[in-house]
């Protein structure tokens, strides 16, 4: 059984096992739950205790252009930065999900799948039955998205308002897109019942952000968002409105498991001191009121909006075709080496897209002159001939990856020997995380980097080590955000 399955299971344990009485309250069908205070105190364990045993916190979140998306190849957002933090905060690692399905989020957090939604998620009573919200970070509230009349800038204020729906009322007769699952549907059936009814409400499975474009586009006419989230698209198509409120201000949270209460205390108590900070001002104003850099996100890098991470994709998918690598990985180590910047040049000599040192690059017949498209085939068929290195004795190709970065990283030969040390200290050579790494790390030490089995001597693993970490982490962004049409063989 794999960590992630025992993990799950262990959730899965605490939650459904976690409070009998409740469960008689409930309609059949619905989970049953045992009172945690009920098991014997031997056998207690909490949410947190589960994740610190599991070694990281798993969110799901959504992707858009202002929770988590890719810009120039690097992952941002005001959600994930905001993770990140929380992570740290929690000398945890953040492993992240994405999904814009509201109701499946929901349903995975019940089942155990993750240990929080990380959204902009409006807090109702109603959802306060399913779900527990963390402090309130964002106050906003629901408006209408329209666009302004033709020729708006044409108008006078007067002009313009007069073409615009500023009551409520004449939302009557109206079609109105929400996204399903959302408290837009209910608010504005609730809207429809004070009116006198007239409203036509349709729920579509695109996410907020996709729906203002319909609305931009002429597509639709009319569509519900959070402010916030309106006003920051209306940079981006200044045609829209998104002046007519249609509820009053309402608190924005995450949200954890019912029962996962020990987990609340540490993120509700992070919260509160976090939004105090200037830090959370800056990334605010950062997210919600800088045009200059939502202008930019929409920029031929942003990759939501373009499918693309750097300028070199094509060739990068094509050299990773040629090797049988899933692209986004090859990617992951273009952007780590260079930054995506061709003539890119290290203290040690280490040269372009790719950087490779010299004498390797002259193996493979590059030099600084050589074009991107050189430069990436060389790395690439340099990865190759690592691949062919370890692919006899490490058989599990997503374990023989992190073998092939750290070689590419350090150096054949020091990979070798950590590999050496594992084995002569009843550690498995064929494990990178827990066993080689951390020989790797030891090589310095005079203890282990004078080892009998040890033929390249010292090495800073340090450094190799957080290349591998780096490398991985940002594929798993970009597998999150970025669609792989190059089938990987492995």
């Amino acid at each position: 059984m794999t960590k992630k399955h025992t993990y799950r299971t262990l959730v899965l344990l605490l939650l459904v096992l976690a409070t009998l009485f409740l469960g008689a309250c409930k309609p059949s069908g619905e989970p049953r739950f045992r009172d945690v205070e009920q098991l014997k105190p031997e056998n207690r364990i909490t949410h947190m205790e589960m994740i610190r045993q599991y070694g990281a916190l798993r969110v799901v979140t959504e992707y858009n252009s202002i929770s988590y998306f890719l810009y120039r190849g690097q992952p941002l957002g005001f959600q994930y930065e905001m993770l990140q933090k929380l992570a740290n905060h929690m000398n945890l690692p953040l492993e992240v999900s994405v999904s814009n399905d509201l109701e499946r989020n929901f349903s995975d957090l019940r089942e155990g799948s993750v240990d929080m939604i990380a959204m902009n998620l409006t807090v109702t009573s109603r959802r306060k039955q399913d779900v527990a919200f963390t402090e309130p970070f964002l106050q906003t509230r629901q408006v209408l998205v329209q666009r302004k009349p033709a020729e708006w800038d044409k108008m006078n204020q007067k002009q313009r308002e007069a073409a615009l729906i500023r009551n409520q009322l004449d939302l009557a007769g109206k079609v109105e897109y929400v996204q399903a699952g959302s408290v837009y549907e209910a608010r504005l059936r609730t809207l429809s019942n004070e009116i006198g009814g007239g409203i036509d409400i349709r729920e579509v499975n695109l996410e907020s952000e996709r729906l203002i474009q319909r609305v931009a586009l002429g597509e639709i006419d009319y569509m519900v968002c959070d402010e916030n989230v309106g006003l920051v698209n209306t940079t981006y198509f200044p045609q829209l409105d998104v002046g007519t409120a249609i509820s009053f201000p309402q608190h924005v949270a995450w949200a954890v498991h019912p029962r996962s209460d020990s987990l609340l205390k540490v993120i509700d108590q992070w919260i509160t001191s976090y939004r105090k900070t200037d830090n959370y001002a800056i990334l605010y104003h950062k997210y919600f009121n800088n045009r200059h850099s939502y202008r930019n996100i929409h920029s031929e890098y942003y990759t939501l909006g373009s499918g693309k991470i750097s300028p070199f994709d094509a060739v990068i998918r094509k050299e990773s075709e040629r090797i049988g690598w899933d692209w986004r990985l090859l990617a992951s180590v273009v952007y780590q080496e260079s930054r995506f910047n061709p003539d890119a040049v290290s203290w040690a000599g280490a040269f372009g897209l790719m950087q490779l040192m010299p004498i390797t690059a002259k193996s493979y017949g590059i030099t600084v002159d050589s074009s991107p498209e050189e430069q990436i085939r060389a790395g690439a068929s340099f990865i190759k001939w690592l691949d062919e290195r370890f692919e006899d004795v490490i058989v599990d190709p997503d374990e023989r990856i992190k073998f092939i970065l750290a070689s590419y990283n350090i150096g054949l030969g020091h990979i070798q020997d950590a590999r050496r040390l594992a084995e002569r200290y009843e550690s498995d050579p064929n494990i990178w995380s827990g066993s080689v790494d951390k020989w790797l790390l030891k090589k310095s030490e005079p203890e282990y980097y004078s080892d009998q089995v040890v033929r390249h001597g010292f090495a800073r693993g340090i450094e190799t080590y957080n290349f591998v970490k780096d490398i991985m982490d940002r594929y798993e962004h970009y597998k999150n955000i970025v669609n792989n049409d190059v089938i990987a063989r492995w």
